[in-house]
């Protein structure tokens, strides 16, 4: 398994300093059985990603799972930058959502499928979140327009790109996570425990719920009646029977936080 993203041990740390690293990745890959191969990559850096997928295919002649969770918008958690009218945004801006967001998983997937098709199978999952109505979002016009606009186009790419991809045996599809106990999260959920009601987070599900929902899908052997679709941890588990670590399965947390 080759395990992807910025963040190394002896590199610099994320803007909110969150813990992990690819390196800690590959090894809970490894101590679990597997092989993990931490691999440095920028995914909205055409060069490196072409270069990742041909060394995969030099090592392994193939591929046969690709899972891109690249999200860019971090830091506006640490300083919201985003409040500020738009001509006063840094011009960095846009990229750190749209560019780590949709156009990363345009990249990865365009590589991946390039590989996959002379085999004529493999699944690609784009790691994503649904949109609601518009009496659902923050009330703050900007914020909404850069958490939900690369979401949304996110979403579009996997519905758009999905029929070719079918036509030459793979299976692309969006798998959309509840709220989530990443690390991130986790140590943010410390620091502010009068959150946790706010945040119903009661409902949260530890990110191997998605691995686990990946699991079932890439060993269902009709799964690619299913590309195109955007498919909800929560439903997937219910679907194939699977739960999370801590042996509950977690309902689709959207619907059960009343959001569709």
């Amino acid at each position: 398994m080759y395990v992807t993203g910025r963040t190394v041990r002896d590199g610099a740390r994320p803007v909110d300093h969150a813990p992990g690293s690819i390196e800690d990745t590959a090894d809970e890959v490894t101590r679990r059985g597997g092989a993990g191969v931490p691999v440095r990559v920028d995914h909205t850096d055409r060069d490196v990603v072409e270069e990742l997928f041909r060394r995969i295919d030099r090592e392994q002649g193939r591929i046969d799972i690709v899972a891109c969770a690249v999200w860019g918008g971090n830091e506006t958690f640490v300083d919201p930058v985003w409040k500020q009218p738009f001509w006063k945004l840094p011009a960095s801006f846009w990229d750190s959502f749209m560019g780590a967001g949709p156009e990363a998983f345009w990249i990865t997937a365009r590589e991946a499928a390039r590989l996959m098709s002379r085999d004529g199978a493999g699944l690609i999952a784009a790691i994503s979140e649904p949109m609601f109505n518009i009496e659902e979002l923050s009330g703050d016009k900007q914020w909404d327009l850069f958490e939900h606009l690369p979401h949304y186009s996110l979403n579009r790419l996997v519905m758009t790109l999905a029929p070719d991809a079918q036509l030459a045996g793979i299976t692309l599809l969006g798998l959309l996570p509840g709220f989530m106990k990443t690390e991130r999260v986790e140590t943010h959920m410390r620091e502010h425990p009068e959150l946790n009601d706010s945040f119903q987070y009661d409902l949260a599900e530890s990110p191997e719920y998605t691995g686990r929902a990946l699991v079932a899908l890439a060993t269902d052997d009709n799964v690619i009646a299913k590309s195109g679709k955007l498919i909800f941890v929560g439903d997937a588990a219910q679907e194939y029977g699977f739960t999370d670590v801590d042996g509950r399965r977690v309902e689709n947390f959207y619907r059960a936080t009343g959001r569709l």
